[in-house]
């Protein structure tokens, strides 16, 4: 009798795993990613917490999409640093060519999840490069970053985000005026509850 392989089905958890594996393997810590967080916030938010900051940034990271898209460029930096890319995919992503644009393409994917917003944080830090952006940038290390620069300025966008939204609905409440949760999740378990379905 023939093998009959399973069909695929989705680890959930074992992506979520990875993706934090994979952003420490690459040397790039939570923390780091929270203290852009609180470059783009503080400003705005004078009493905004290292600690509030790493919880928005794990809270985006928590999104599937976002998975997918970390995982995918580091993957390709990975692939590119050990020069199994075809020519001239390898060439362009191992010198992080300034016409070749995928890897901003992969981070709007991160920075939509919490509206757009998001962009404008996204082209602030990836303009600057503070931080853990300086680092990944740097050339010298031997490490291709090409993607995982991006993804990290995206996360922190995204995080940068989700906070402005938060207190934005902090506000609202505080003023009591009608609120609506922005978190897709949220909402439904806020819908959910209020048809008894929770």
């Amino acid at each position: 009798m023939a093998n009959i392989k399973n069909p695929y089905s989705l680890n959930s958890k074992a992506v979520a795993e990875a993706t934090k594996y994979w952003l420490h393997k690459r040397g790039v810590t939570l923390e780091e990613i929270a203290e852009l967080v609180l470059f783009l916030q503080q400003k705005y938010y004078p009493n905004l917490t290292i600690e509030e900051c790493i919880h928005n940034v794990e809270m985006v990271l928590s999104k599937r999409e976002v998975q997918n898209a970390v995982l995918t460029g580091i993957q390709l930096d990975v692939l590119a640093e050990e020069g199994k890319l075809f020519t001239p995919l390898q060439e362009m992503i191992e010198n992080d060519e300034s016409l070749y644009g995928v890897d901003e393409i992969l981070a709007f994917s991160i920075v939509n999840v919490y509206g757009s917003i998001g962009f404008t944080n996204y082209g602030y830090v990836d303009k600057l490069k503070p931080g853990v952006l300086e680092r990944l940038n740097d050339k010298t290390t031997g490490q291709i970053h090409t993607y995982l620069d991006d993804i990290v300025g995206a996360v922190a966008a995204a995080a940068s985000s989700r906070i402005a939204h938060r207190k934005q609905a902090e506000r609202e409440q505080e003023l009591g005026l009608p609120h609506a949760p922005e978190d897709t999740e949220e909402a439904a378990r806020k819908l959910a509850a209020e048809d008894g379905l929770e």
